[in-house]
């Protein structure tokens, strides 16, 4: 038996690190959103009980690494599962990119074998699982649009953000984001207006999504990689609407309403960066089905 998933990408709206708490990690507050652009994960049971990765990739790890590996392995040991499985991960989110590739195909992975082991676990309970794993495993797990605080554990679902296009560009350099949050100076950073863009995304207004982008995490990113700062200088000149980080980096994203400017912007960074890709902005939790 197998069964696919599908892993959508995130981009953040605004990302705000509020203190760095006990137990080493930061408490934050994040609006993330889903984006067009999605992993597809291959799910089958085989005859030796262990897990198998496949991908054509060579930036995708095959071993404990994968967090798609610690979803399964997770499950197994947590409900017994002396099943094997293969995870096959058709990749086309860019590796280590802010738009927690990674964190989705773990997600993706949980949701599909909770169905092929027949676990009957709520996706609430998914999440809690996810957390485990990592920071946005949780929101990838529900999909849509959501408030994240906490370390990105505490999920609260937000409406369908205003329908535009989103032209994301990831220059050719890995971001660590432990070295960016170790490096954040919370004492010297300005932070986003996260209750002013749920009003936004709650009133439909581009216009009010588009002004109140914000990503602190861009204090220490931008002037350690000036490559990505230059992608959005380039993107603002281009002509998007509005232009921000997403995660770490190194992916930056701008936003267009209409197909022209959209266009104008992708071909413009088409010149300056290899990955470039214009998807939608989707935010629906309902797309994962």
């Amino acid at each position: 038996m197998k069964l696919m998933e599908k892993a959508p990408a995130k981009i953040n709206l605004a990302l705000d690190v509020l203190n760095k708490r006990p137990d080493g990690y930061h408490e934050v507050e994040m609006i993330m959103t889903t984006v067009d652009l999605a992993d597809r994960i291959e799910l089958k049971e085989i005859r030796h009980n262990e897990i198998e990765i496949l991908s054509h990739n060579r930036f995708v790890p095959d071993d404990q690494r994968n967090l798609a590996y610690q979803a399964a392995f997770l499950l197994k040991e947590r409900y017994g599962i002396n099943k094997g499985v293969s995870i096959a991960i058709e990749k086309n989110i860019p590796v280590a990119a802010g738009l927690a590739g990674g964190s989705s195909d773990a997600a993706a992975t949980l949701r599909g074998l909770n169905k092929l082991w027949k676990l009957g676990l709520s996706l609430d309970e998914l999440a809690e699982l996810g957390a485990e794993i990592g920071s946005d495993v949780s929101f990838c797990v529900f999909g849509g649009t959501a408030l994240a605080k906490g370390r990105g554990e505490k999920i609260t679902h937000l409406p369908v953000p205003p329908k535009c296009w989103v032209i994301l560009a990831k220059p050719t350099l890995g971001v660590s984001t432990a070295d960016v949050y170790k490096r954040l100076q919370l004492s010297k950073m300005s932070h986003p207006d996260v209750p002013g863009m749920i009003s936004a995304i709650e009133e439909n207004s581009y216009e009010k999504v588009c002004g109140g982008l914000g990503n602190v995490l861009e204090s220490v990113t931008l002037p350690l990689y000036p490559e990505v700062a230059n992608i959005k200088d380039q993107m603002k000149t281009f002509g998007a609407d509005a232009v921000l980080m997403s995660g770490s980096g190194p992916t930056v994203f701008g936003l267009a309403e209409h197909d022209s400017r959209m266009q104008r912007v992708y071909n413009g960074l088409r010149g300056f960066c290899d990955q470039v890709y214009a998807v939608r902005m989707l935010g629906d939790i309902n797309i994962l089905e």
